[in-house]
């Protein structure tokens, strides 16, 4: 005779788990605001960087474009790179300081003029290794070309020849060239006029 297996009677079912109140409305409306703010912070920040970094960069380039397209001197210093790039020891005190750098592939140039005292003339001599007597009188040394670009006039109506000195630096390669132009017109304050060119 088989034994029969006792009867099991069916698993009870188990308890469900407790239901979850509701979340109350006003914090399910914060949740979710923060959760917004947080997107909007990881997207919509960065992005409005990039928006002003681009415009930033866009500006610039006019700026610069506008400064390096227009002929004639800009007012001012130029900067302590392009001083030392073109060797031009702009003496202190000097004032009317102006530049100009012009660049291709076969020369590039920097304009510079300053108008400074007679002490200030002799370092600016001093400071290019020469002194009073390279200047030579009535020798416009800045060519026509240069003087066209730069928009410098060294004859014409109230021009004297007799109140300009001129010299050329001669430097080998890679050190630039000055072409150099003094005006003692105002004898206590001599203008200066330089054209530093070098080849890359």
């Amino acid at each position: 005779m088989t034994a029969s297996l006792p009867h099991q009677a069916p698993p009870a079912d188990e308890p469900a788990p407790p239901s979850r109140p509701p979340e109350p409305r006003g914090r399910m409306i914060r949740r979710r605001a923060l959760t917004l703010l947080i997107i909007v912070l990881l997207i919509g920040v960065p992005a409005g960087y990039l928006v002003i970094s681009a415009n930033q960069s866009r500006d610039s380039g006019k700026d610069k474009e506008a400064k390096y397209s227009a002929t004639g001197l800009t007012k001012g210093w130029p900067s302590g790179i392009q001083l030392r790039l073109y060797q031009v020891p702009v003496p202190d005190p000097s004032n009317n300081v102006a530049y100009y750098e012009t660049n291709n592939w076969k020369t590039s140039r920097l304009y510079v003029q300053f108008q400074t005292t007679q002490a200030g003339l002799d370092t600016f001599l001093k400071d290019l290794g020469v002194n009073r007597s390279v200047l030579a009188k009535g020798d416009i040394t800045i060519s026509e070309r240069d003087q066209g670009v730069s928009g410098w006039k060294f004859s014409g109506p109230g021009s004297r020849p007799g109140n300009y000195f001129g010299f050329v630096h001669e430097q080998k390669n890679p050190r630039p060239t000055l072409d150099v132009v003094v005006n003692t017109g105002n004898p206590g304050y001599p203008l200066v006029y330089v054209v530093s060119r070098t080849v890359p």
